[in-house]
């Protein structure tokens, strides 16, 4: 049995939900599941926008199928070829044995790795600014490298003016019946889940982002079908400027976010006085226990706010297990332009402030607040004094 919703009258969403998977690509967490995003127009010519993964991708054949109608489908683009919107592929080819596979020369190489079949026999080759003519529709096909494999592309439909755009602007999270962004609270309910998605998967590739917003500036926008979440019809301009803030590594707050790794509590109650004299002092905290919380969230949270505090204990003679993982993943990330402090404890030698900072360094445009906070075991009542100036640093770093 079927269950499609119509996009426009003539476009429909074939897609899927996975409520079942537990970690996206095997490292990110999904406690509400994720969309995978498939489009069907009806035209002169049928065209598939993308498949889905293979652990829903029987629901997307009985989502094609009824929604065809009898009729045959003419094309596949192929916009990602990553396998959570490709594995359909093989069987839609036995299934439509007169389909074209449209993609480009880079998505045509990957299929050569990916799938044995003939390939060459039933592609249709696109490069920057190529249309396709279905009949009332004039899909126009927008490289986008590294948003965020190589292979990327993007579909501008000029008639509805609709872009398809792979996974840029997409989300984590089942659509659970909705389908656009304007039909939930999507600031108080994903917005979270929109920035974690965005950090983690694509966040490395600031610069290709920008790339790709500057040239959808020149487009005009009505609607946005993006391969994972919501479909955006209203309000696009503050997922784009969601967009242009996270490409361009710029704060979306000001406020200090504390990250801590501590195995008895001296580190956490050290990180936890700083939060306080803060909150005396009017600023805004979040506070992460990094061996609890996913590193994927602490990595967003990085993203969102201004100011980042990381309190680690020393442990063999490093920095500690988690606090490392979540370091690597913010250098990784390649975050950018904020003010950082750093605590370390260390019963007999303390060195994980040095090797934080060490890693950070290599990250642009990081003021770091000085000194960093050594603690020996635990707080001592006379540190409160250095607690308070790190604190007073902090206030002082946000400007007038």
């Amino acid at each position: 049995m079927h269950c499609t919703r119509n996009v426009t009258a003539d476009l429909i969403w074939v897609g899927a939900n996975d409520r079942r998977l537990a970690m996206f690509e095997g490292i990110y967490s999904v406690p509400n599941g994720v969309s995978y995003n498939a489009y069907l127009l009806l035209d002169d010519k049928t065209v598939l926008f993308d498949t889905v993964d293979k652990a829903v991708q029987q629901r997307l054949f009985e989502n094609v199928t009824a929604a065809l109608g009898g009729r045959g489908l003419d094309y596949l683009i192929v916009q990602h070829m990553e396998p959570d919107h490709t594995a359909g592929i093989v069987e839609l080819c036995r299934r439509y044995p007169e389909m074209t596979i449209v993609c480009n020369t880079k998505t045509h190489g990957f299929l050569k790795q990916f799938f044995e079949m003939d390939i060459d026999a039933r592609v249709q080759i696109v490069k920057e600014g190529d249309v396709l003519d279905t009949g009332r529709h004039k899909l126009q096909f927008v490289m986008a490298p590294m948003v965020h494999w190589p292979e990327v592309m993007v579909t501008y439909d000029a008639t509805d003016q609709i872009l398809f755009s792979a996974d840029a602007f997409g989300c984590f999270g089942a659509l659970n019946g909705a389908l656009f962004a304007d039909e939930v609270d999507f600031n108080r309910d994903y917005m979270d889940e929109a920035r974690r998605y965005y950090t983690n998967i694509v966040g490395k590739y600031g610069v290709q982002v920008q790339a790709l917003l500057r040239k959808a500036s020149g487009l005009k926008i009505r609607m946005i079908c993006p391969l994972h979440g919501f479909v955006w019809r209203e309000k696009l301009d503050d997922i784009l400027a969601k967009y242009a803030a996270w490409s361009t590594y710029t704060p979306e707050e000001n406020g200090v976010m504390i990250a801590y790794a501590s195995v008895y509590g001296n580190t956490e109650k050290a990180a936890e006085i700083l939060a306080c004299r803060l909150r005396d002092k009017g600023i805004k905290t979040v506070m992460f226990d990094v061996s609890v919380t996913p590193a994927s969230e602490i990595v967003a949270a990085a993203f969102r706010w201004s100011h980042l505090v990381f309190a680690s204990t020393t442990y063999n003679a490093g920095i500690f297990v988690t606090m490392d993982a979540v370091i690597h993943d913010i250098v990784s990330h390649n975050l950018q332009n904020r003010t950082v402090a750093l605590i370390e404890n260390g019963t007999w030698a303390a060195t994980s402030g040095g090797l934080m900072r060490g890693k950070l360094e290599a990250c642009k445009d990081m003021r770091f607040i000085e000194p960093m906070l050594t603690i020996k075991s635990s707080v001592k009542q006379e540190q409160l004094v250095e607690i308070e100036a790190m604190a007073e640093a902090l206030v002082g770093s946000f400007g007038g």
